[in-house]
């Protein structure tokens, strides 16, 4: 058994078989409304305007980060929840640093994942985001190779 599982030995059993229905592959639509909003469908029909100027919907690249957050935290908390661990409450706040010429891609992002709850150790945490990061967050896999991508957390308020 690994190391970082000696504290959980039942976690690699129960994430056998974790995200592996997923589809191999995902559609969706882009429908250009008017000036520079687009309204964007999944194919499972939920819904989110993107704005050019943010006034009507978010930015593409702010939708980027919270893929990003959100393909995470589902791990996270998934992975944290099989270790026992009874959270209460869960937040990731997400910084990106673009760069500043086109192309404006990401160069590095920041996380900073408040949690609280009981029976949720350091090392518990480390372990979830290792895991998300090395095999399970698809979308953190589609991005850059060259993209730093940095977590810190701050456990029951203190950090």
């Amino acid at each position: 058994m690994e190391k970082e599982d000696a504290e959980t030995p039942d976690l690699k059993e129960s994430l056998s078989g974790y995200k592996e229905k997923v589809t191999p592959v995902t559609k969706g639509t882009l429908t250009w409304e008017r000036d520079l909003l687009f309204m964007g469908r999944t194919q499972s029909g939920y819904e989110i305007e993107f704005d050019a100027h943010v006034q009507w919907g978010c930015a593409p690249t702010e939708s980027l980060l919270l893929s990003l957050s959100g393909c995470m935290g589902i791990d996270m908390v998934s992975f944290l929840q099989k270790m026992k661990a009874s959270i209460t409450s869960f937040k990731i706040e997400i910084l990106g640093d673009r760069n500043p010429k086109p192309p404006q891609y990401f160069k590095a992002i920041e996380m900073i994942v408040h949690i609280s709850g009981e029976n949720v150790t350091p090392r518990q945490i480390e372990r979830a985001v290792s895991l998300s990061q090395e095999k399970y967050c698809s979308v953190y896999h589609s991005l850059r190779k060259d993209l730093k991508v940095s977590v810190r957390y701050v456990l029951n308020g203190q950090g």
